[in-house]
Parts: structure tokens; C-alpha cells; sequence
């Protein structure tokens, strides 16, 4: 490999470690500002910040009207995706920032599942022994220095990383087309997704919007820019591109990161703190998501070997 395409690989590797560096200090900015509004006025800023965003990026692109097949893909996708980040946001309002993104990595465990149910492609034995792997990290991580039932945020977050995996399932199914001509737009249906939440949220929480409108500082503001720019619209463009040049593989290895990410931020920005037990349970959850990633990716690949391995997004890819 010659000096310029090392550059090259290490630069592509960079922008996916960066997604998910975004991607897993969300939790803790989505927790600052619920301490200033309610979840539903968030989010509603949070998608109508994207929504802008995303709609400037599709008008300079010579845009094309979302056919019908589109809008209804977009809409469905957009409602799915609303309840995800409602379920996601009010967890982690009373819950930490850490558990959160650990939680929600679970999703990298049951997306795969859901599909080999669907494709009746069953996977092998080491994916499971890596999900109890996990599953066992998540009881460890909720019971902090003694087990303990999950407070409702931990319960929310882990309801969220199962809506999650069913969002992800479907995107791969309404999504694929038959053919790239007749394969809906993935910028319009993204587009179409952020207007809906918008929607849904605005006409939810129209006071405490308007509410957190007047009554956010510079700082609240920069948080809700984070996620609605960074989180969103940046994640999802870079998160393209560098797919586009790379292998779904590291890809999906790299953005795998992101739990480990949201525990850096929740203790290093947070003044979060893991106790023994639950340092032991996060670490089983980063082993069996990361093993079991490995296990599904093996497993594609020997059963379509002909055919490219599709990039199953990272817990936040859709967010």
C-alpha cells in the first residue's frame, strides 16, 4: 500500500470514528437539555433543526420531488424513528448518560437477530453466547454497586434499543428496491423522516417548544445545534461518504465504538462514575456486541459470498 492511499484509509478511518465519537457524547447532551425542557420540546428542536439542515442540502443537490413510494417509506421510517428518540430522550432523562449509550448498543445484538428471524437464516451459536454476554453486562451495569431492579430511564433505553433494531430492520426491507432506479433516495426519505418528527413533536409539545424557544441560553442552544447538525445531518452525510470508500466490515468495527465513546463523555464531561460492578458489566457489554458484530458479519459473508455485505447502522445512525 503506497504512502497517499495509507493516508487515505486512516483519514476515511478518522471520519467513522468521529460519527461515532458524536454519536456517543448525544446522550449526555440530550440529558443537559432535558433538565431545561421536556422531552417532547427537545425534540422537536432537534428535528426541526435537521429538517432545515437537511432540506438546504436537498435543494442545492437538484432536487427531485419524493415520489409517492418515498413519502410513504419517509413517513413510516419518520414515526418509527420519533418514537425511538422519545423512548431514548425520556430514558436518559432520569437515567445516566453512560448507561444510556451502553444500553442502546444492545441494538448491534438484536437487529441481527430480528433479521435472521425474517430471512429464517438462523445464526450461529457464538452470536447468542456473545448477546447473554451483553445481556449479562446490561444487568451488571444497571445494578451499580448491588443488584437492583432498572430504574424506568434503563428500562426506557433498553425499550428503545429493541424499537430501534425493529427501525433498522425495516429500513433494510423498505429501502432495497428492486433495482437502482426503482431504490428510494436515501436523502429524500431522511429528509421526509426529520420533517415528520418535526411535525409530531411540534404539534405534541407546541407550548414547551415556544417555551424553550425564549428561555434557552448560548449553551442550551449550542446543545441543541449538536444534535440536531452534528448528530444528524453531519453524522449521516459523513457516515455515507466514508462507507462509500471503505469495507462494511471496519466500518461497522469503528462506529461500533460508540458505547465506549458515551462512557468517556458521562465520565470525563458528565462527572458520571462506574462503580466496580458496573465497570465490569460495561466491559461485558463492549466484548458481546463487539464479538457478536464480528460472529454476524462471518456469517453473511459465508452465506452471500457473492454478494456485498450490507452495513447494518450503528444504534445512533438513525437518530
Amino acid at each position: 500500500m503506497t504512502t497517499r492511499a495509507r493516508l487515505g484509509r486512516y483519514r476515511i478511518d478518522a471520519v467513522l470514528l468521529l460519527v461515532a465519537l458524536v454519536w456517543g457524547g448525544s446522550y449526555l447532551a440530550a440529558k443537559v437539555l432535558t433538565e431545561q425542557a421536556s422531552v417532547g420540546a427537545v425534540l422537536a428542536l432537534r428535528f426541526l433543526v435537521a429538517a432545515l439542515a437537511l432540506l438546504l442540502i436537498w435543494a442545492l443537490r437538484r432536487p427531485r420531488w419524493p415520489s409517492r413510494a418515498e413519502l410513504g417509506v419517509g413517513v413510516l421510517l419518520g414515526l418509527s424513528q420519533a418514537a425511538i428518540l422519545w423512548l431514548e430522550t425520556a430514558g436518559v432523562a432520569v437515567t445516566s448518560a453512560t448507561n444510556a449509550g451502553l444500553i442502546i448498543s444492545l441494538t448491534i445484538i438484536l437487529t441481527p437477530i430480528l433479521e435472521s428471524v425474517a430471512a429464517r437464516n438462523w445464526l450461529p451459536r457464538g452470536f447468542f453466547v456473545a448477546a447473554v454476554l451483553a445481556v449479562v453486562g446490561v444487568a451488571l451495569l444497571v445494578s451499580g454497586s448491588g443488584f437492583r431492579a432498572p430504574n424506568p430511564g434503563d428500562l426506557l433505553v433498553l425499550v428503545a434499543a429493541l424499537v430501534r433494531a425493529l427501525h433498522v430492520t425495516m429500513v433494510g426491507r423498505l429501502t432495497r428496491g428492486n433495482g437502482p432506479d426503482r431504490r428510494p433516495r436515501t436523502l429524500t426519505i431522511t429528509l421526509v423522516q426529520a420533517f415528520v418528527g418535526a411535525i409530531v413533536f411540534c404539534a405534541a409539545e407546541a407550548p414547551g417548544t415556544l417555551r424553550a424557544i425564549g428561555g434557552f441560553g448560548p449553551a442550551a442552544w449550542l446543545g441543541v445545534l449538536y444534535l440536531g447538525l452534528a448528530c444528524s445531518v453531519f453524522a449521516f452525510l459523513a457516515q455515507t461518504w466514508a462507507i462509500r470508500r471503505t469495507s462494511a466490515a471496519r466500518a461497522s468495527l469503528l462506529m461500533g465504538t460508540e458505547p465506549v465513546w458515551a462512557v468517556l463523555v458521562g465520565v470525563s464531561l458528565g462527572s458520571e462514575s462506574l462503580g466496580p460492578v458496573a465497570v465490569l458489566g460495561a466491559g461485558l457489554i463492549v466484548a458481546g456486541t463487539s464479538w457478536g458484530q464480528r460472529v454476524e458479519l462471518r456469517h453473511r459473508l459465508r452465506s452471500a459470498p457473492l454478494q456485498p455485505a450490507p452495513h447494518h447502522p450503528s444504534p445512533a445512525a438513525v437518530g
